[in-house]
């Protein structure tokens, strides 16, 4: 079985060593897991997430008639919190999350990413991927990095022209350091040759499965608000505040179905031995 997660680990740890825009980053503070993507469906190939809030202080949502501007609902006030997730005792500030098995199937074309790599192979798409969600950790601060406007100021959006453009720029002086081969040759399989090569396709992920660490809103105290603003409760965090590498577990990814414990599997997999041809 390949674990996708663990050599997509291994591919990131070369290249923040390659790379020198992407050299601040220390890799034992980021950890690579896997959701669930099928093929052919919609929706995120891989994701950047922070467990380092932004450190504003207390906040509230508002709700205003476009008719009247006036304030007709409002949250309680809250502050963003993050569950502590330590591997190998050091904290984990990021998570990188891949959907399994869609990102497998990632194309240029499908990507549209082919103005960037005109003449690339098409696993160039999931390289490109794999460096873009490395650029979004902020350099500075923390957290997700803010596209800059034409004045240089940061906005409030993560993507923008020169984000997509500065990392094509960092896969091809990646690629400029030749790299081994043997780092990068899984890109090169689609989910069906990955099943074929390796039997398998498994991937980290946290035992709550489907959920994962995420930052959440902790009610604090504020100013109540006026006597004809409809105060509306936050939702009750239910996550654990704590995660280790007793909450980490692999997990087979299959074309059709929900991912299963690898445990399961092969359990499974002994019981139709033991009963003989089917």
């Amino acid at each position: 079985m390949i674990d996708y997660t663990a050599r997509l680990t291994a591919l990131m740890e070369d290249i923040v060593g390659r790379v020198p825009a992407l050299g601040f980053i220390d890799m034992r503070e980021v950890l690579v897991f896997a959701r669930h993507g099928r093929r052919g469906a919609g929706g995120a190939l891989a994701t950047c997430h922070t467990l380092d809030p932004s450190g504003a202080g207390p906040d509230r949502f508002a709700w205003v008639d476009r008719r009247t501007g006036r304030v007709v609902r409002q949250s309680e006030w809250f502050v963003v919190r993050a569950p502590d997730v330590r591997m190998a005792g050091r904290r984990v500030r990021h998570l990188i999350s891949f959907a399994l098995p869609r990102f497998c199937e990632q194309t240029l074309g499908d990507a549209g990413k082919r103005d960037h790599y005109p003449e690339g192979a098409p696993w160039l798409a999931k390289l490109d991927t794999v460096v873009h969600e490395l650029y979004h950790i902020d350099p500075g601060a923390g957290g997700i990095r803010r596209a800059a406007r034409a004045d240089g100021t940061a906005s409030r959006r993560t993507h923008g022209a020169a984000f997509y453009r500065d990392v094509a720029g960092m896969v091809r002086a990646y690629l400029a350091t030749r790299p081994d081969p043997a780092l990068l040759d899984f890109l090169a399989c689609d989910y069906r040759e990955l099943v074929r090569r390796h039997g398998a396709v498994t991937g980290r992920t946290f035992r709550n499965f489907p959920s994962f660490p995420q930052s959440y809103l902790e009610p604090v105290d504020g100013p109540e608000p006026a006597p004809d603003v409809e105060l509306v409760r936050l939702r009750t965090h239910r996550q654990p505040p704590r995660y280790a590498e007793d909450d980490l577990r692999l997990r087979r990814f299959m074309a059709r179905g929900r991912p299963v414990l690898i445990d399961d599997y092969l359990n499974t997999r002994r019981t139709d031995t033991t009963r003989g041809p089917q």
